[in-house]
């Protein structure tokens, strides 16, 4: 697996944790839903300022310890 597909994976696993729609978690870090469904559909991966926000959530989102453990520390 490479890392945009493991970034849109996290994507997809945080949003659906927090029972977001891809429209509420890009208002939640600052970015358009087109962002956010590209995001998720691997045509893009997140920027740098884009992961730092991306963590920076599944660090306060509570029961989120695997999604850290699996994708941002190997």
């Amino acid at each position: 697996m490479n890392e945009t597909q493991d970034m849109a994976e996290l994507i997809v696993h945080l949003r659906q944790r927090l029972g977001l729609t891809q429209e509420q978690l890009a208002a939640h870090l600052g970015f358009t839903c087109i962002t956010v469904n590209r995001w998720e559909n691997r045509k893009v991966k997140p920027s740098p300022i884009a992961l730092k926000l991306i963590r920076t959530t599944v660090e306060q989102t509570e029961g989120a310890e695997d999604l850290l453990a699996k994708y941002f520390y190997r």
